[in-house]
C-alpha cells in the first residue's frame, strides 16, 4: 500500500499546528509545592498529561492515567508491544525571552516556547501520527503505545512508577533528540559536593553572604547573585573590579551597593547540560571573580574549587576526569547548582555525562580525592546507565529505511549525551525530533520549533509506527 504520509500530514496542518500551541501553552514545570497525592509533579504537569488523555479519549484511544505519575495512548492489537516515550513536563524557562516563555507565538515559521522542540512540540507529532494512521484504519498486528512521562526533567519518578505497574514495550523510540537515529546514549550522573562548615573559619575582610546560581543539575546556569559586605571603600574598589571583570569576559552583569553591601550579578547564557560549552556558566564566572578578593577561609575556599577545576574546562581535564571513547565522546562536566550561605557553607551540584566504556567508580574515587583538601564531601550520587542498541536490530534497521524514505537522505546512527526515555527500554533509540543541521535550542531562551519540520516529523512517525506495528 502506497500512502503518501507528508500528504496526510498536511491535511491535518491547521489542526496540528493549534493543538501544539494549546498543549504548549501549559506552563508544565515541576513544582513540588502543588504536588498532591494525585498530581505528584504538581499542578500544571498534572494539567499537561491531562491534555493529553483527553485528547486520545476523544480520537478513540485506549487511555490510562497511571495514578498521576504517567500515563498512555495506545491503538492496535497484538501481543508485541511498540512504545513511543515522550514527556510533558519542561524546564523553568530562565530569563531574556522575547516574548512570553508559554505564549507559543508563531512568528517567521517557527512556535516559540518553552518545550517547544523539548519535548511538546515533538509529543504533539507523534500524538498526530498515531491519530494519522487510525484514521486511515490501516491493519496493525502489534499495539503502539505513546508512554506520557511527568518527571523527564528531574528524576525520572514517571517512569521508574510507570514501569513498576505497566507492561514493558518489546521495542520503540523517544522522539526527544535528533534525526536520523540515536543508538547510544551517555550515562548521566547528577553528585552534589557539600562543603563541610569549617570550625576554625580564618575572617576576610570581605564577607560573603550568599551566592546562588542555577536550578537544575542539567541546565548551565544563566544568572548568579552574590550578597557580599564590607567596609565603603571596600565596596567601592569591588564594584570597580567587577566593571572590569566583565568587560574582560565578555559577559553581561551589574553591582547593586545598598547599606553595608553590595548585590553582584552576573548573567552568562543558559544551555542544556550534554554540551556545557553551547552555554556561558554564570555561576562558575561570578566565582572566577569572588576567588581573588579578601573572603573568609571557607568561603574563599568554595570559590577557589570553583575557579580552579571548572573554569573554562567542560570535559573534566582539571579535575582529572577526562575520558572519551568512539561511540559516544567526550565525558563532560556541567555545574548545575550552586549555592553557599556564611556560616553554612556551601553545595555544588554537578552533571556528568560519561561515555558507555567510562570506568565510573574510578571517575568517582578521584573527584571525592580532589574536592576533600578544599572541604568538601560526596553527598549524593545518582547514575543512570549508557545505553544503546545494536545497529543490526530490526528497530534500528527499519527506522533508518523510514527515515531514508521520507527525506532522501542517508540515515547516520549518531550518540548523544542527552539522556532520552529510549534508555528506559531494552531495545529502544532516540528518533528525531532535531533534523541534521538545525541549531538545538533546547533548554535555551527563545526556544523553537520549526513549523515545517514539525509536520516532516510527524509524517516520518506515522511511516515508522505503521512500518513497526504492522
Amino acid at each position: 500500500m502506497q500512502i503518501n504520509w507528508l500528504e496526510e500530514v498536511l491535511k491535518r496542518k491547521n489542526e496540528l499546528i493549534r493543538d501544539t500551541q494549546e498543549f504548549l501553552r501549559i506552563p508544565s514545570v515541576l513544582d513540588e509545592k502543588s504536588a498532591t497525592a494525585s498530581q505528584p509533579f504538581g499542578k500544571e504537569v498534572d494539567e499537561a498529561l491531562q491534555f493529553l488523555l483527553k485528547k486520545g479519549q476523544k480520537e478513540g484511544f485506549l487511555v490510562k492515567n497511571v495514578n498521576g505519575f504517567a500515563g498512555h495512548l495506545e491503538i492496535g492489537e497484538g501481543d508485541e508491544l511498540i512504545g513511543i516515550l515522550c514527556h510533558v513536563d519542561v524546564v523553568p524557562p530562565g530569563d531574556g525571552w522575547t516574548s512570553d516563555p508559554f505564549a507559543a507565538d508563531i512568528r517567521d515559521g517557527k512556535i516559540y516556547a518553552r518545550g517547544a522542540i523539548d519535548d511538546k512540540g515533538p509529543t504533539m507529532a507523534a500524538f498526530y501520527a498515531m491519530k494519522i494512521v487510525k484514521e486511515l484504519g490501516l491493519p496493525l498486528h502489534k499495539r503502539v503505545r505513546m508512554i506520557i512521562g511527568t518527571d523527564e526533567e528531574s528524576e525520572w519518578r514517571c517512569v521508574d512508577h510507570y514501569f513498576q505497574h505497566e507492561e514493558m514495550p518489546t521495542m520503540g523510540f523517544a522522539p526527544d533528540a535528533d534525526f536520523p537515529i540515536i543508538y547510544a546514549e551517555k550515562g548521566i550522573v547528577d553528585l552534589n559536593l557539600e562543603q563541610i562548615t569549617a570550625a576554625d573559619n580564618e575572617n576576610g575582610s570581605i564577607r560573603l553572604e550568599s551566592l546562588e546560581a542555577g536550578r537544575r543539575y542539567n541546565m548551565v546556569p544563566d544568572l548568579a547573585v552574590a550578597e557580599l559586605r564590607a567596609e565603603t571603600k571596600l565596596l567601592l574598589e569591588m564594584e570597580q573590579r567587577f566593571q572590569q571583570f566583565l568587560t574582560d569576559f565578555h559577559v553581561k552583569g551589574k553591582a547593586i551597593n545598598h547599606e553595608h553591601g553590595i548585590t553582584l550579578q552576573v548573567e552568562g547564557v543558559s544551555a542544556h547540560a550534554m554540551e556545557p560549552d553551547q552555554g556561558k556558566n554564570a555561576g562558575v564566572l561570578l566565582a572566577a571573580f569572588l576567588a581573588n578578593m579578601p573572603l573568609d577561609a571557607q568561603a574563599k575556599a568554595f570559590v577557589q574549587f570553583l575557579d580552579r577545576y571548572f573554569r573554562d574546562d567542560s570535559r573534566g581535564k582539571k579535575l582529572g576526569i577526562a575520558y572519551s571513547d568512539d561511540m559516544t565522546g567526550d565525558l563532560t562536566v556541567n555545574v548545575g547548582i550552586l549555592s553557599y550561605h556564611e556560616g553554612k557553607g556551601g553545595r555544588i551540584g554537578i552533571n556528568l555525562r560519561y561515555p558507555v566504556t567510562n570506568d565510573l567508580e574510578q571517575t568517582k574515587q578521584v573527584i571525592e580525592q580532589t574536592a576533600k583538601p578544599y572541604g568538601f564531601s560526596l553527598t549524593h550520587f545518582s547514575d543512570s546507565k549508557p545505553h544503546y542498541v545494536d545497529r543490526r536490530h530490526m528497530l534500528v534497521q527499519t527506522l533508518q529505511r523510514v527515515y531514508e524514505e521520507q527525506t532522501g537522505e542517508r540515515a547516520a546512527l549518531l550518540s548523544i549525551g542527552g539522556g532520552t526515555y529510549a534508555r528506559s527500554l531494552e531495545a529502544g533509540v532516540a528518533f528525531g525530533p532535531l533534523f541534521p543541521g538545525r541549531p538545538d535550542v533546547a533548554h535555551q531562551k527563545d526556544e523553537y520549533m520549526i513549523i515545517d519540520d514539525l509536520l516532516k516529523a510527524t509524517a516520518i512517525y506515522a511511516q515508522a509506527i505503521y512500518e513497526l506495528a504492522k
